[in-house]
């Protein structure tokens, strides 16, 4: 598989089930955190992946996930932007505050006139950012099997190609695609993070996953 080493910078939950994902698809893996101790017996059952610092990880993608805390993800982007620079970044995260939610509400240190997404575009302007799995939760990121049928993954970013292989990506992984754009509709995109974890809050819900239907 050409174009098949992928760079994931994160260790929690969202990166070890994409790591699980890309590896079932195929690909090559090396997972960057800052202690990969932690990481160890996660390693032992998925033998196939690769262990680094963020460094070792972003040098060894020929693309990236970034899949870290959202209050971590510009220092960390700024920190490697020579190693960021050219490649597709697909960009999971989100801006959620620390601040405990309201009535299942979670609160974001963004506004609704920006998004994370943009303030890392504009950190390494020549890296080719792509929002995406920011809208459902580890448990169905890939390949889930709902009852509604493939679920949809809303997407952007200013990079057409790079948004075509990221759909390449999603379809592997059992999602439809929907291309909302450039980057300013992260600002759209990124908040339904809030809506898909309300369900969760209120009820303990977390098998849920949007559908755009279209006539």
């Amino acid at each position: 598989m050409a174009n098949n080493k992928i760079g994931i910078l994160g260790s929690g939950e969202v990166a070890q089930a994409l790591a699980v994902g890309f590896i079932k698809h195929g690909y090559d893996i090396m997972v960057g955190s800052r202690d990969t101790s932690k990481l160890e017996a996660w390693q032992h059952k998925n033998s196939k992946a690769q262990l680094g610092s963020f460094q070792d990880a972003a040098k060894f993608g020929e693309k990236i996930v970034l899949s870290v805390k959202g209050s971590a993800a510009e220092g960390l982007v700024k920190s490697l932007s020579s190693h960021l620079t050219g490649k597709v970044v697909l960009d999971t995260t989100n801006p959620i505050a620390d601040a405990p939610p309201d009535n299942g509400v979670l609160k974001c240190f963004t506004t609704l006139d920006s998004s994370l997404m943009e303030k890392l575009q504009t950190i390494v302007p020549d890296a080719n950012f792509v929002k995406v799995f920011s809208i459902v939760g580890s448990n169905l990121m890939v390949n889930p099997k709902l009852p509604g049928g493939r679920a949809t993954m809303f997407i952007c970013g200013n990079n057409e190609e790079a948004k075509k292989e990221v759909t390449r990506i999603l379809d592997q992984f059992g999602w439809d695609s929907e291309d909302m754009g450039r980057m300013e509709s992260a600002r759209a995109i990124e908040p339904l993070c809030m809506l898909w974890c309300i369900p969760g809050f209120l009820k303990n819900q977390w098998t849920h996953a949007f559908k755009l239907v279209k006539q």
